[in-house]
Protein backbone atom coordinates (compact mmCIF):
# COMPACT_ATOMS: atom_id res chain seq x y z
CA UNK A 1 0.00 0.00 0.00
CA UNK A 2 1.23 3.02 -0.99
CA UNK A 3 1.88 6.09 1.27
CA UNK A 4 -0.17 8.22 -1.01
CA UNK A 5 -2.89 5.71 -0.26
CA UNK A 6 -5.86 7.27 2.16
CA UNK A 7 -6.09 3.61 3.39
CA UNK A 8 -2.66 4.28 4.89
CA UNK A 9 -4.35 7.11 6.83
CA UNK A 10 -4.65 6.30 10.56
CA UNK A 11 -8.61 5.79 11.36
CA UNK A 12 -9.16 4.63 7.98
CA UNK A 13 -10.68 0.80 7.19
CA UNK A 14 -12.17 -0.08 4.31
CA UNK A 15 -15.27 0.62 5.25
CA UNK A 16 -14.19 4.05 5.38
CA UNK A 17 -11.72 4.22 2.10
CA UNK A 18 -15.18 3.01 0.57
CA UNK A 19 -17.19 5.84 1.47
CA UNK A 20 -14.83 8.49 1.41
CA UNK A 21 -13.57 7.44 -2.09
CA UNK A 22 -17.33 7.26 -3.08
CA UNK A 23 -17.77 11.20 -2.04
CA UNK A 24 -14.67 12.25 -4.03
CA UNK A 25 -11.79 11.83 -1.30
CA UNK A 26 -9.78 9.59 -3.07
CA UNK A 27 -6.45 11.66 -2.53
CA UNK A 28 -4.47 12.88 0.78
CA UNK A 29 -4.72 16.28 -1.02
CA UNK A 30 -8.52 16.41 -0.76
CA UNK A 31 -8.57 14.83 2.58
CA UNK A 32 -6.36 17.55 3.91
CA UNK A 33 -8.17 20.10 2.44
CA UNK A 34 -11.95 18.48 3.51
CA UNK A 35 -13.40 20.33 6.74
CA UNK A 36 -14.23 18.15 9.81
CA UNK A 37 -17.90 18.56 9.02
CA UNK A 38 -17.81 17.36 5.23
CA UNK A 39 -15.40 14.02 6.16
CA UNK A 40 -17.95 13.48 9.03
CA UNK A 41 -20.92 13.18 6.56
CA UNK A 42 -18.82 11.72 3.48
CA UNK A 43 -17.98 8.82 5.95
CA UNK A 44 -20.15 8.61 8.45
CA UNK A 45 -17.66 9.05 11.39
CA UNK A 46 -17.24 10.98 14.39
CA UNK A 47 -15.55 14.58 14.91
CA UNK A 48 -12.65 12.81 16.78
CA UNK A 49 -11.59 10.39 14.35
CA UNK A 50 -12.27 12.99 11.20
CA UNK A 51 -10.18 15.44 12.61
CA UNK A 52 -7.71 12.57 13.26
CA UNK A 53 -7.48 11.73 9.88
CA UNK A 54 -7.21 14.98 8.45
CA UNK A 55 -4.48 15.95 10.71
CA UNK A 56 -2.31 12.76 9.43
CA UNK A 57 -3.11 13.48 5.85
CA UNK A 58 -1.98 17.42 6.47
CA UNK A 59 1.33 15.92 8.32
CA UNK A 60 1.81 13.11 5.19
CA UNK A 61 1.89 16.72 2.97
CA UNK A 62 4.30 18.53 4.70
CA UNK A 63 1.29 21.34 5.22
CA UNK A 64 1.79 21.23 9.27
CA UNK A 65 5.01 22.77 8.46
CA UNK A 66 6.10 26.68 8.73
CA UNK A 67 7.60 27.57 5.37
CA UNK A 68 9.84 31.06 5.51
CA UNK A 69 9.00 34.14 3.46
CA UNK A 70 11.67 33.08 0.62
CA UNK A 71 10.40 29.83 0.38
CA UNK A 72 6.80 31.53 -0.58
CA UNK A 73 8.67 33.78 -2.48
CA UNK A 74 10.40 31.00 -4.55
CA UNK A 75 7.11 28.98 -5.50
CA UNK A 76 5.39 31.94 -6.32
CA UNK A 77 7.10 32.15 -9.06
CA UNK A 78 5.77 28.98 -10.52
CA UNK A 79 2.46 31.08 -10.99
CA UNK A 80 1.81 32.48 -14.66
CA UNK A 81 -0.46 34.47 -16.50
CA UNK A 82 -2.46 34.26 -19.29
CA UNK A 83 -3.25 37.47 -21.49
CA UNK A 84 -6.45 39.24 -22.43
CA UNK A 85 -5.64 40.76 -25.21
CA UNK A 86 -6.18 44.45 -23.65
CA UNK A 87 -3.03 45.58 -22.65
CA UNK A 88 -5.06 47.85 -20.36
CA UNK A 89 -6.85 44.88 -18.62
CA UNK A 90 -3.52 42.96 -18.39
CA UNK A 91 -1.82 45.83 -16.82
CA UNK A 92 -4.78 46.04 -14.28
CA UNK A 93 -4.27 42.70 -13.25
CA UNK A 94 -0.57 42.62 -12.99
CA UNK A 95 0.11 41.27 -15.86
CA UNK A 96 -2.75 39.27 -16.52
CA UNK A 97 -5.03 36.40 -15.38
CA UNK A 98 -3.02 34.42 -12.63
CA UNK A 99 -2.88 31.02 -12.19
CA UNK A 100 -3.35 29.37 -8.83
CA UNK A 101 -5.77 32.15 -8.10
CA UNK A 102 -9.27 33.21 -8.49
CA UNK A 103 -9.76 35.91 -10.40
CA UNK A 104 -13.90 37.17 -10.26
CA UNK A 105 -15.38 39.82 -12.57
CA UNK A 106 -18.95 40.90 -11.97
CA UNK A 107 -21.25 43.18 -13.33
CA UNK A 108 -24.58 44.10 -15.04
CA UNK A 109 -26.29 42.09 -18.28
CA UNK A 110 -24.09 42.84 -21.26
CA UNK A 111 -20.72 44.12 -19.40
CA UNK A 112 -18.31 41.90 -21.03
CA UNK A 113 -17.92 39.13 -18.18
CA UNK A 114 -18.58 36.49 -20.77
CA UNK A 115 -16.58 37.67 -23.61
CA UNK A 116 -13.81 38.36 -21.47
CA UNK A 117 -13.97 34.16 -21.07
CA UNK A 118 -14.35 33.56 -23.97
CA UNK A 119 -11.21 35.27 -24.95
CA UNK A 120 -9.11 33.26 -21.95
CA UNK A 121 -10.21 30.29 -23.63
CA UNK A 122 -8.23 30.79 -27.27
CA UNK A 123 -6.13 33.02 -25.13
CA UNK A 124 -4.39 30.33 -22.80
CA UNK A 125 -3.74 28.38 -26.18
CA UNK A 126 -1.44 30.74 -27.39
CA UNK A 127 2.84 29.81 -27.00
CA UNK A 128 3.80 31.94 -23.58
CA UNK A 129 5.99 34.55 -25.43
CA UNK A 130 2.07 35.87 -26.80
CA UNK A 131 0.48 35.61 -23.39
CA UNK A 132 -0.92 32.46 -23.23
CA UNK A 133 0.68 28.62 -21.58
CA UNK A 134 0.44 26.44 -24.78
CA UNK A 135 -2.84 24.96 -22.70
CA UNK A 136 -6.38 23.76 -22.86
CA UNK A 137 -9.61 25.06 -21.27
CA UNK A 138 -12.62 24.05 -19.89
CA UNK A 139 -15.73 26.06 -20.13
CA UNK A 140 -18.34 25.07 -16.94
CA UNK A 141 -21.23 26.80 -18.79
CA UNK A 142 -24.76 27.72 -16.40
CA UNK A 143 -26.57 30.42 -18.40
CA UNK A 144 -26.34 29.21 -22.28
CA UNK A 145 -24.45 31.51 -23.23
CA UNK A 146 -21.07 29.79 -24.24
CA UNK A 147 -20.89 30.06 -28.35
CA UNK A 148 -18.33 27.98 -30.17
CA UNK A 149 -18.80 30.35 -33.22
CA UNK A 150 -17.06 33.31 -30.84
CA UNK A 151 -14.00 30.86 -30.19
CA UNK A 152 -13.82 30.19 -33.37
CA UNK A 153 -13.82 33.85 -34.63
CA UNK A 154 -11.03 35.17 -32.04
CA UNK A 155 -8.89 31.95 -32.50
CA UNK A 156 -8.99 33.25 -36.08
CA UNK A 157 -8.31 36.98 -35.34
CA UNK A 158 -5.37 34.98 -33.64
CA UNK A 159 -4.05 33.73 -36.68
CA UNK A 160 -4.36 30.41 -34.61
CA UNK A 161 -6.01 26.84 -36.60
CA UNK A 162 -9.92 27.58 -35.52
CA UNK A 163 -10.66 23.80 -35.50
CA UNK A 164 -7.87 22.81 -33.23
CA UNK A 165 -8.90 26.05 -31.00
CA UNK A 166 -12.25 24.33 -30.65
CA UNK A 167 -11.18 21.26 -29.80
CA UNK A 168 -8.83 22.55 -27.10
CA UNK A 169 -11.96 24.00 -24.96
CA UNK A 170 -13.91 21.26 -23.33
CA UNK A 171 -17.52 22.22 -22.72
CA UNK A 172 -19.98 21.32 -20.05
CA UNK A 173 -23.87 22.93 -19.76
CA UNK A 174 -24.82 22.55 -16.20
CA UNK A 175 -28.46 22.43 -15.05
CA UNK A 176 -27.94 22.88 -11.13
CA UNK A 177 -25.74 23.54 -8.12
CA UNK A 178 -24.86 19.69 -7.92
CA UNK A 179 -24.47 19.44 -11.40
CA UNK A 180 -22.08 22.79 -10.85
CA UNK A 181 -19.64 21.42 -8.51
CA UNK A 182 -19.91 17.72 -10.11
CA UNK A 183 -18.47 19.93 -13.41
CA UNK A 184 -15.22 21.12 -11.52
CA UNK A 185 -14.25 17.56 -10.18
CA UNK A 186 -14.34 16.11 -13.80
CA UNK A 187 -11.99 19.09 -14.71
CA UNK A 188 -9.64 17.99 -12.23
CA UNK A 189 -10.24 14.42 -13.28
CA UNK A 190 -8.92 15.69 -16.97
CA UNK A 191 -6.54 17.22 -15.13
CA UNK A 192 -5.11 14.06 -13.54
CA UNK A 193 -5.22 11.99 -16.15
CA UNK A 194 -2.96 14.35 -18.35
CA UNK A 195 -4.88 16.66 -20.33
CA UNK A 196 -2.87 20.48 -20.43
CA UNK A 197 -5.62 22.01 -18.72
CA UNK A 198 -4.61 25.54 -17.34
CA UNK A 199 -7.59 27.64 -17.44
CA UNK A 200 -11.41 26.93 -15.69
CA UNK A 201 -14.47 29.22 -16.81
CA UNK A 202 -17.42 29.39 -14.62
CA UNK A 203 -19.92 31.48 -16.51
CA UNK A 204 -21.61 32.48 -13.81
CA UNK A 205 -20.60 30.99 -10.56
CA UNK A 206 -23.83 32.17 -8.78
CA UNK A 207 -26.62 32.09 -11.32
CA UNK A 208 -27.79 28.57 -10.41
CA UNK A 209 -27.37 28.89 -6.47
CA UNK A 210 -29.92 32.56 -6.77
CA UNK A 211 -32.34 29.85 -8.98
CA UNK A 212 -32.22 27.53 -6.51
CA UNK A 213 -32.01 29.26 -3.03
CA UNK A 214 -34.61 31.81 -3.34
CA UNK A 215 -36.11 32.36 0.53
CA UNK A 216 -34.44 34.31 3.03
CA UNK A 217 -34.71 30.84 5.28
CA UNK A 218 -31.95 28.90 2.28
CA UNK A 219 -29.37 31.45 2.70
CA UNK A 220 -27.04 29.90 5.34
CA UNK A 221 -27.54 26.67 3.43
CA UNK A 222 -26.62 28.45 -0.27
CA UNK A 223 -23.99 30.24 1.32
CA UNK A 224 -22.41 27.12 2.61
CA UNK A 225 -22.44 25.51 -0.75
CA UNK A 226 -21.22 27.78 -2.77
CA UNK A 227 -18.47 28.11 -0.11
CA UNK A 228 -17.71 24.12 -0.70
CA UNK A 229 -17.37 25.02 -4.83
CA UNK A 230 -15.46 27.96 -4.14
CA UNK A 231 -13.15 26.00 -1.72
CA UNK A 232 -12.83 22.91 -4.61
CA UNK A 233 -12.20 25.52 -7.52
CA UNK A 234 -9.31 27.33 -5.25
CA UNK A 235 -7.99 24.00 -4.43
CA UNK A 236 -7.97 23.09 -8.14
CA UNK A 237 -6.10 26.24 -8.99
CA UNK A 238 -3.45 25.65 -6.35
CA UNK A 239 -2.96 21.93 -6.46
CA UNK A 240 -2.27 22.41 -10.53
CA UNK A 241 -1.28 25.83 -11.15
CA UNK A 242 -4.19 26.56 -13.10
CA UNK A 243 -5.79 30.11 -13.74
CA UNK A 244 -9.62 29.98 -12.44
CA UNK A 245 -12.10 33.03 -14.01
CA UNK A 246 -15.32 32.99 -12.63
CA UNK A 247 -18.32 35.68 -13.62
CA UNK A 248 -20.98 36.77 -11.51
CA UNK A 249 -23.94 38.19 -11.18
CA UNK A 250 -25.24 41.68 -9.18
CA UNK A 251 -28.30 42.68 -7.32
CA UNK A 252 -28.90 46.95 -6.53
CA UNK A 253 -28.24 47.98 -3.31
CA UNK A 254 -31.48 48.81 -1.72
CA UNK A 255 -29.97 52.22 0.02
CA UNK A 256 -28.01 53.91 -3.13
CA UNK A 257 -29.44 55.94 -5.89
CA UNK A 258 -25.65 56.68 -7.57
CA UNK A 259 -25.36 54.56 -10.79
CA UNK A 260 -21.97 53.01 -11.19
CA UNK A 261 -20.06 50.65 -8.26
CA UNK A 262 -21.49 52.21 -5.37
CA UNK A 263 -24.99 51.31 -6.33
CA UNK A 264 -25.06 47.58 -7.52
CA UNK A 265 -23.27 44.67 -5.47
CA UNK A 266 -21.63 41.29 -5.98
CA UNK A 267 -23.92 38.45 -5.53
CA UNK A 268 -22.17 35.67 -3.00
CA UNK A 269 -21.68 38.09 0.06
CA UNK A 270 -18.78 37.27 1.83
CA UNK A 271 -18.17 34.04 1.52
CA UNK A 272 -17.08 34.96 -2.30
CA UNK A 273 -15.67 38.15 -1.43
CA UNK A 274 -13.03 36.59 0.94
CA UNK A 275 -12.43 33.44 -1.90
CA UNK A 276 -11.45 35.69 -4.72
CA UNK A 277 -7.87 36.41 -5.32
CA UNK A 278 -8.80 39.53 -7.50
CA UNK A 279 -12.42 41.17 -7.96
CA UNK A 280 -13.35 43.11 -10.97
CA UNK A 281 -16.46 45.00 -11.35
CA UNK A 282 -17.81 45.75 -15.05
CA UNK A 283 -19.80 48.35 -16.24
CA UNK A 284 -20.68 50.06 -19.68
CA UNK A 285 -19.54 53.53 -20.63
CA UNK A 286 -20.03 55.53 -23.74
CA UNK A 287 -19.46 54.54 -27.08
CA UNK A 288 -19.06 50.74 -26.47
CA UNK A 289 -16.26 51.42 -23.97
CA UNK A 290 -15.90 49.20 -21.24
CA UNK A 291 -14.90 49.94 -17.74
CA UNK A 292 -13.13 47.44 -15.52
CA UNK A 293 -12.29 48.68 -11.92
CA UNK A 294 -10.00 46.50 -9.58
CA UNK A 295 -12.01 46.40 -6.34
CA UNK A 296 -9.81 43.45 -4.36
CA UNK A 297 -6.43 41.85 -5.22
CA UNK A 298 -3.67 40.84 -2.18
CA UNK A 299 -1.50 43.24 -3.58
CA UNK A 300 -2.21 45.66 -6.41
CA UNK A 301 -4.22 48.70 -5.68
CA UNK A 302 -8.01 49.80 -6.33
CA UNK A 303 -7.72 51.46 -9.78
CA UNK A 304 -9.93 51.73 -12.89
CA UNK A 305 -8.87 50.96 -17.00
CA UNK A 306 -10.81 50.86 -20.16
CA UNK A 307 -11.25 48.20 -22.75
CA UNK A 308 -13.41 47.39 -25.95
CA UNK A 309 -15.23 44.62 -27.55
CA UNK A 310 -14.86 44.17 -31.27
CA UNK A 311 -15.54 41.15 -33.55
CA UNK A 312 -11.95 40.25 -32.79
CA UNK A 313 -12.29 40.16 -29.42
CA UNK A 314 -11.18 42.26 -26.41
CA UNK A 315 -9.47 44.65 -27.45
CA UNK A 316 -7.74 48.27 -26.22
CA UNK A 317 -9.62 51.56 -26.76
CA UNK A 318 -8.51 53.24 -30.02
Amino acid sequence: MSKDDIRSLPGVGPKTAEKLISAGYDSLIKIASASVEELMEAADIGEATARKIIEAAMERLGLLEFKTAEEVLEERQKTARITTMSKNLDSLLGGGIETAALTEFYGEYGSGKTQVGHQLAVDVQLPPEQGGLEGKAVYIDTEGTFRPERIKQMAEALDLDPKKALKNVYHMKVFNTDHQMLAARKAEELIRKGEPIKLIVVDSLTALFRAEYTGRGQLAERQHKLGRHVHDLLRIAELYNVAIYVTNQVMAKPDSFIPGLDSVQAVGGHVLAHASTYRVFLRKGKKGIRIARLVDSPHLPERETTFVITEEGIRDPE
